[in-house]
């Protein structure tokens, strides 16, 4: 086993960067997968998206909720991709089959800002199978 001291002379960065290699956290080792998978399918990371651009974005919803705006029903679900969060959106609607907590899905549209959080409203998306992020 490598440890500091038989790192000899390394660089301070170099031994910095093995230190965080080795306390990551599950939650920080879920997210790195979670990025480098959705780059694997050519979604753009949350952390990249701007304002204004057309998105596509994979990542695991973390909540959804029935949250009626302007007295519209309106289902409202977070997606998490390990870079960042997004809330998505569907006006009009109560209940959308298949969009619950935990799972994973690739979303696309114009991204906005509401309220100071990103939103992008009306997504289109693919449910991804359970291995697929």
């Amino acid at each position: 086993m490598t440890t500091a001291s038989s790192m000899g002379g390394s660089s301070p960065r170099v031994k910095m960067r093995w230190w965080q290699r080795l306390v990551r956290t599950d939650a920080q080792v879920h997210a790195d997968e979670l990025v480098k998978r959705a780059q694997a399918l050519g979604a753009t990371a949350i952390d990249s998206c701007r304002v204004g651009d057309q998105c596509r974005v994979l990542g695991v919803l973390a909540s959804v909720t029935l949250r009626p705006r302007s007295g519209v029903p309106a289902v409202v679900a977070e997606i998490y991709d390990g870079s960042g969060s997004i809330q998505l959106i569907w006006l009009g609607r109560r209940r959308i089959r298949g969009i619950e907590p935990g799972r994973a899905l690739l979303a696309r549209g114009r991204l906005t800002s509401a309220e100071g959080q990103l939103v992008i409203y009306n997504p289109l998306y693919d449910l991804m199978r359970g291995g697929d992020v």
